[in-house]
C-alpha cells in the first residue's frame, strides 16, 4: 500500500489548495480505476477473482464498486485526478459537518475543534490517497448522527452502505446492536437486520451465481486475510514471526472479544439492563414490557451514551487488529478527540495525547517507536471509554441546549 507525500498544510484553507498542489501525486486510485474498468462495460466481469489491478484483486465488498463506478465515469475513466480530489474535498468536509454535528449533540466543548480539523493524516486519505476509507468514513458518521437522533431506520442504512464499501465496518456491530435493542425494541431490530442483509444481498447479486458467490464472500468478506508485516501501522515493535504466528492472532480475537463482553455487560446495557444476561431476558420479554419503561429506556439512550458505544467499539477493534494500515486512521481520527474528553481528561492532555497520536501516524514507515505509540495511544482510549461516566449519571445535551436557550 503506497503512502505518499504528505499534505505541508494542515488547517482548513490549506485543504482546498492542496487540490491543486498534488493533482498529479501518486496515489492508490489506480487500482480502484482498473478494477471497476473490468466490472464496466465492455468487459462485464463477475468473476471477483479477476477484478484485479496492480495491488491485486478486488477484496471489498460491491458497494465499493458502484460508488467507484460513477467516479470512474465523472473523471474521464479515472483520469482526471484533480477533479476526484475536488470530490473527494466535498466528501472530507461533509464528512466533517456530520462530526461536528454529532459532537454538538453530545455537547461537547467548542475547543474540540481544534483536533478535528487540523489532521494532515485526515487530510492525506481523503485528498491525496483517495481511499474508499473516506466513504465508509462518510456514511459512519451520517449512522452516528442519526442515531443520537433517534433515527434508527437511517442509522441503519448508512451503516449497511458503510459494510457494503469496507468490512470494517464491522466492527462498531457489537455497540449498533445494543443501541437498537434498547432503543426501538427487538422486533424493530429484527427487521433493522434483516433490512441491512437484503441491502447486502441487493447490492451483491451481480455476484451471486453459483460459481461467482463463493469468490465474492471470500473475498470481500475475508477473516482470514494475512497482512504483510511491512505495512503494519500497530505491530512493528513485535517480532515478525510472532506477528504472522496463529497465536498471536487468536490472543488478539481473545481480547478482543474479552472487551467487548466487558463492555457490553458493564457499559453499553445500562439504559435498559444491570447486565447482559438480563438485557437478553428483558428484551425477549420485550411485548410484555410496558409502554412507559420503553420510553423511559429510549429516553436514556443519550447522543453522549451513543457515541460512546459506537466509537468504543471501533477503538477496540482497532487495538485488537493484527494489522492496521495509514487509510484507518480516517476511523480513529475523529473519535480520538470524543473519547478522551469523555473520561474527563484536561484539556492539555487530550490536546497532547491527539498531537502525539497524529505524530506516530505521520511517521512512514512505521517504527519500533512509532507502532508502540499507535498501540499504547489506542489502548489508552479504550481505558478513556470504560472511565467515561455512565449513561445513568449524564444528562440528555440536547434537552440541555434547548433549556439554555
Amino acid at each position: 500500500m503506497y503512502v505518499g507525500p504528505l499534505s505541508k498544510t494542515g488547517d482548513l484553507v490549506g485543504l482546498i489548495a492542496d487540490v491543486t498542489r498534488h493533482a498529479d501525486t501518486e496515489i492508490d486510485w489506480e487500482t480502484y480505476m482498473i478494477q471497476v474498468s473490468k466490472f464496466l462495460p465492455p468487459n462485464y466481469e463477475r468473476d471477483y477473482s479477476r477484478l484485479d489491478g496492480p495491488t491485486g484483486p478486488c477484496v471489498y465488498p460491491a458497494i465499493h464498486l458502484y460508488i467507484h463506478s460513477i467516479l470512474y465515469y465523472i473523471t474521464d475513466h479515472g483520469k482526471d485526478i484533480r477533479l476526484a480530489q475536488t470530490v473527494y474535498a466535498g466528501l472530507y468536509l461533509s464528512t466533517l459537518a456530520l462530526v461536528l454535528a454529532s459532537y454538538r449533540r453530545a455537547n461537547a466543548p467548542p475547543w474540540l475543534l481544534v483536533p478535528l480539523i487540523l489532521s494532515k493524516r485526515l487530510h492525506s486519505i481523503f485528498l491525496l490517497r483517495l481511499f474508499n476509507d473516506c466513504w465508509a468514513t462518510f456514511f459512519f458518521w451520517l449512522a452516528v448522527y442519526a442515531a443520537t437522533r433517534k433515527w434508527f431506520s437511517v442509522t441503519t442504512l448508512a451503516w449497511s452502505v458503510a459494510l457494503g464499501i469496507k468490512m470494517t465496518m464491522l466492527l462498531p456491530l457489537p455497540a449498533l446492536g445494543v443501541i437498537l435493542l434498547q432503543g426501538a425494541g427487538i422486533e424493530r431490530t429484527v427487521i433493522y437486520g434483516i433490512m441491512s442483509c437484503v441491502m447486502q444481498i441487493g447490492a451483491a447479486t451481480p455476484f451471486m451465481g453459483r460459481k461467482e458467490m463463493p469468490i465474492y464472500l471470500k473475498q470481500a468478506f475475508d477473516f482470514g486475510r494475512q497482512f504483510l508485516y511491512k505495512w503494519t501501522v500497530n505491530w512493528r515493535f513485535v517480532p515478525e514471526d510472532t506477528f504472522l504466528s496463529r497465536s498471536f492472532a487468536y490472543s488478539l480475537l481473545a481480547i478482543h472479544a474479552t472487551l467487548l463482553l466487558a463492555f457490553l455487560h458493564y457499559k453499553w446495557v445500562q439504559p435498559s439492563s444491570n447486565g447482559l444476561w438480563s438485557l437478553i431476558k428483558k428484551h425477549f420479554n420485550y411485548m410484555n414490557m410496558s409502554p412507559e419503561e420503553r420510553g423511559e429506556h429510549s429516553n436514556r439512550m443519550t447522543p453522549q451514551f451513543v457515541m460512546d458505544a459506537l466509537l468504543g467499539s471501533i477503538v477496540i477493534g482497532m487495538v485488537c487488529a493484527r494489522s492496521i494500515h495509514y487509510q484507518f486512521y480516517a476511523y480513529l481520527g475523529w473519535a480520538t478527540p470524543y473519547l478522551l474528553w469523555r473520561s474527563g481528561s484536561h484539556p492539555v492532555i487530550v490536546l497532547g495525547v491527539w498531537a502525539l497520536q497524529e505524530v506516530a501516524w505521520l511517521i512512514y514507515p512505521s517504527t519500533m517507536w512509532s507502532s508502540a505509540t499507535v498501540v499504547s495511544l489506542m489502548a489508552l482510549q479504550v481505558g478513556c471509554a470504560w472511565a467515561a461516566p455512565s449513561v445513568n449519571a449524564a444528562a440528555d445535551p440536547a434537552k440541555s441546549l434547548k433549556k439554555q436557550h
